[in-house]
């Protein structure tokens, strides 16, 4: 048993360092400085580069962010401080109901509530899709890391006449501030790659977009769109952004764990 579980320990590392190994050379290999500093090429012309989905993408990521974290914020809080048990059985099921839906299925709720209603594709709308995703694990984590602080913390300052919306002000969210700040950067990692709902909400451009109120090209697309084209060059690229896509959620991931063992929760400093 020893061995066979560390054979399907060796297999699972084995993965994750053949799609690494794999990008690495079909990926890095195509990177130069015009792809992070130009506009794609027309099609059919050699060159060209990302800019504007690598731009587009960091502003859909920055509005997930301003709507599904702070939702999702408030709902951990009254998971962990304030839902009785019924309150927090409902709301827990509908979070890990939320959880289960298809990516897809999000797109198209936001292409019907915005898009249609807009009349157009917007970096907006895709935003909205991406933070809607980022909900459920928002909430999760958040109650999860402030059940993790000591009681005995709420308890002193209670005793010495706080409120409880001021001890959770000042001593238990930020006592699991970086457990808080770990779980925004996964939650970022899980939802930067989806490439569905984008499609039917921010869909892409060629071009870059001002504000949010327009189409906006993202990673994620782009990487479909010029997977299935029929030049090599944008084959080529798509394996660069694909490359470039997987440093951003490895590095993210890399930062949370730092994050998280130099957080007191987990024993750091």
């Amino acid at each position: 048993m020893l061995g066979a579980t560390g054979i399907c320990a060796a297999g699972i590392a084995s993965v994750l360092l053949f799609i690494l190994g794999y990008l690495v050379i079909n990926g890095a290999s195509s990177l130069s400085l015009s792809f992070f500093t130009q506009l794609p090429a027309p099609v059919g012309e050699l060159g060209g580069g990302m800019a504007n989905a690598i731009v587009g993408s960091g502003k859909i990521l920055g509005l997930a962010v301003l709507f599904g974290v702070p939702i999702g914020f408030l709902g951990g809080v009254y998971l962990a401080e304030y839902a009785s048990p019924v309150g927090a059985f409902v709301v827990r099921y509908v979070t890990d109901l939320l959880n289960g839906v298809p990516s897809i299925v999000i797109g198209i709720f936001a292409y019907s509530l915005i898009v249609l209603n807009a009349k157009h594709f917007s970096a907006f709308a895709g935003g909205v899709a991406l933070g809607i995703m980022m909900i459920p694990i928002s909430v999760r984590s958040t109650e999860e890391f402030l059940r993790a602080v000591p009681n005995g913390l709420r308890e002193a300052a209670l005793a010495l006449g706080a409120p409880k919306w001021r001890v959770l002000a000042t001593v238990v969210v930020p006592a699991a501030r970086d457990g808080i700040v770990t779980g925004i950067l996964l939650n970022l990692a899980r939802v930067a790659g989806e490439t569905a709902p984008l499609l039917f909400t921010a869909f892409s451009n060629r071009y870059w977009s001002s504000g949010i109120d327009q189409p906006t090209a993202s990673l994620p697309v782009m990487i479909y769109t010029y997977a299935i084209s029929p030049y090599e060059d944008w084959h080529r690229q798509a394996w660069a952004a694909a490359f470039v896509l997987l440093m951003l959620v490895l590095g993210m991931n890399i930062i949370s764990k730092v994050v998280l063992m130099r957080s007191p929760l987990r024993g750091g400093r």
